[in-house]
């Protein structure tokens, strides 16, 4: 939470470079890829529990991996409507057909089918062996689309089809000191928000059971 609050603060307040285009908007970068890092985070933490129920078919880590995909969205959310919000003071609208957005959304609803297909299942050991198994290959081909398929074709947006990204184009030392220490903020807080509804998960499974 700290390093989240001093990012409000040196974020706003900070000299940012005057860039065509981008101008004050740039400030969103302190947010809008700080939350996909948190998305990211959780997403790679609920692969490793998909991986540990399958070898070991405990319901904690089938409930840990769902858990940490539910946050995952929230923060992935985020990330669409600032980068969204981005667009439209820079690109001129809230969504032109990017290669960057349209993938950015097929990815989205790729994750909202996991929740979809356990939601479907009633057999709770086939349900945790399914979506464990979705979920596995579900990351990857999240982080083509995302990664991968953009630099391939044109796009408008940074460190997408040739365009460079922040990092080399214009990240200056004096950003760095409010976009480093929000990319650690958010990446804890999205992990402290899934362990949180993880021990609620266990709480009302508790409960089910004693009843």
């Amino acid at each position: 939470m700290l390093l989240v609050f001093s990012t409000l603060i040196t974020g706003l307040l900070l000299h940012v470079p005057s860039l065509p285009v981008l101008h004050e908007t740039i400030r969103n970068l302190y947010f809008h890829v700080p939350m996909w890092m948190g998305m990211l985070t959780v997403f790679v933490v609920s692969v490793a529990f998909s991986i540990m129920y399958l070898n070991t078919g405990k319901e904690e880590y089938d409930l840990a991996a769902v858990e940490c995909v539910n946050t995952g969205l929230v923060f992935y959310a985020f990330g669409l409507l600032s980068g969204m919000l981005w667009a439209k003071y820079t690109w001129g609208q809230f969504w032109s057909g990017d290669p960057k957005q349209n993938s950015a959304a097929i990815a989205f609803l790729l994750y909202c089918a996991y929740l979809v297909l356990r939601n479907s299942i009633d057999e709770e050991q086939k349900r945790g062996k399914i979506s464990a198994i979705y979920n596995i290959f579900a990351f990857p081909i999240m982080i083509v689309l995302i990664f991968v398929l953009p630099r391939m074709t044109d796009s408008l947006h940074p460190g997408s089809g040739g365009n460079p990204a922040f990092k080399t184009y214009d990240l200056d030392k004096t950003m760095m000191i409010s976009f480093y220490p929000a990319m650690l903020g958010w990446s804890f807080i999205a992990l402290w928000i899934a362990t949180i509804r993880y021990r609620i998960r266990l709480i009302e499974n508790k409960r089910n059971t004693i009843n």
